[in-house]
Order: structure tokens, then sequence, then C-alpha cells
């Protein structure tokens, strides 16, 4: 007879080892976090760590794709409001995740430790291909009704014009991860981060073609928080 696994208990369970990986992930660094560490702070076996996560590397994946997935479920009431013109829908989407970036402050530089360590190529490629499968669809629904609504000029189709938005959104991410270092080092100043990110909302402006302003993407608070 196959054996049946009740799926609720199953994901509690799961979601006890990504609860105390974060949490070692936050306080230790990935690098310095060893399986073994998981095993004691939950008082498991190997072969429970095991049914669920094939190694260290998936562990770290798992803990980024529910911080991805719980970051989207935060935003899903803004894009399911029928009220919402696709500019403004597009404002509060990227606020809402900033802001829940900012709560989860502690597990996003934990994470950017380990996308700026040497030899973590496969990490980085993997956050890009987390990113690009969960912001690629939102940014094509919101395009396509800015196109409907005539706020959002384009040439290109709307999936075509995400994916665009999406390079230059993971390209910059790297390069706001290059700032935050810098800044931490004292090599550049905070007006540096504002032309940066200012130049980050021009190209989204002209990509859209809407008016100079008419989207706010990041405030200067939000900067102030990463990179004051």
């Amino acid at each position: 007879m196959a054996r049946t696994v009740n799926v609720e208990v199953h994901k509690v369970r799961r979601d006890a080892f990504l609860d105390v990986a974060q949490n070692l992930i936050q306080t230790k660094g990935y690098e310095q976090m060893s399986i073994q560490d998981v095993l004691d702070k939950l008082e498991a076996s190997k072969g429970a760590f095991y049914h669920y996560f094939d190694s260290k590397q998936v562990l770290l994946d798992a803990v980024g794709e529910r911080f991805a997935d719980n970051a989207m479920a935060a935003v899903a009431p803004i894009l399911a409001d029928p009220s919402l013109p696709a500019l403004k829908k597009l404002e509060r989407v990227v606020g809402g995740i900033a802001q829940f970036k900012a709560e989860q402050k502690e597990l996003v530089l934990a994470i950017m430790e380990v996308w700026n360590s040497e030899g973590n190529a496969l990490v980085r490629e993997k956050v890009r291909r987390m990113t690009a499968s969960r912001l690629g669809p939102i940014l094509s629904m919101v395009i396509q009704q800015g196109v409907n609504e005539g706020t959002i000029v384009i040439s290109s189709s709307p999936d075509e014009t995400a994916r665009v938005l999406l390079y230059l959104v993971q390209g910059y991410q790297e390069f706001a991860g290059e700032l935050f270092l810098a800044r931490q080092a004292g090599t550049t100043s905070f007006d540096d981060v504002l032309r940066a990110f200012g130049a980050l909302h021009e190209a989204f402006e002209r990509i859209l073609g809407i008016p100079e302003g008419s989207a706010t993407l990041t405030d200067e608070s939000t900067l102030r928080f990463w990179f004051g």
C-alpha cells in the first residue's frame, strides 16, 4: 500500500526547518551555518532533514523561495484591486515589496552577503530566475492594464516589454548591492545613490512611454533606510 502524506503536517514540519534556518542565516551567516546547527535547534535527525531537503544549498533556496512567495502574497490584494489604475498599481506593488523587504531587513542583508560571496554564481542565477518567475507576470499584467487604459504607450507586446523591464530590474538589483557595499565602505555618497535610482526611474518611464514623474517607484525615505 502506498504511503499517504498529510500535506498540512508536512508543510508545518518543513516550515519549522525553514524558520530555524532563516534565524541561523540571519544571526550566524549562511556560510558559517551547518546542517547540524539546524538539527540541534530542532532536536531533529539527519533523516528528518533529508526527508525535506537534499542539501544545505537546497535549504537556502527554500528559504529564499518562501521569502519571495510571502512578498508576492503581501502585494496580491493590490494586484487584485479593480479600482486601481495601472500606474498606481505599479507604484503600490513596488512600494509593497519594498516595505516587505524592509520588514525582513536582516534576512535580505544575509542573502545579499551570500549573493556577493565569491563562488556563488549559482545562487545569483537562482535568484534571477526566481525574480523572473514571480515579477515577470506581474509586470506583464500591469502593463497590459495600462495599455488598455491608454496610460502606457509601448510598441512591443506587454510580455516583451515586461521582459525588458525585468532585465533592467535584475541588473539594477546587482548595482544596488554594489551601491550598498560602497556606502558601507564610505566610498560613495547618498547623492550618488539618488542619481542612480533617478536613472532607473527615467528608464522605466521611457520604456513604458509615460510622462516624467507620473510614477514613483522608490521614494527618498526608502533609499535612506537602506543607503542613508
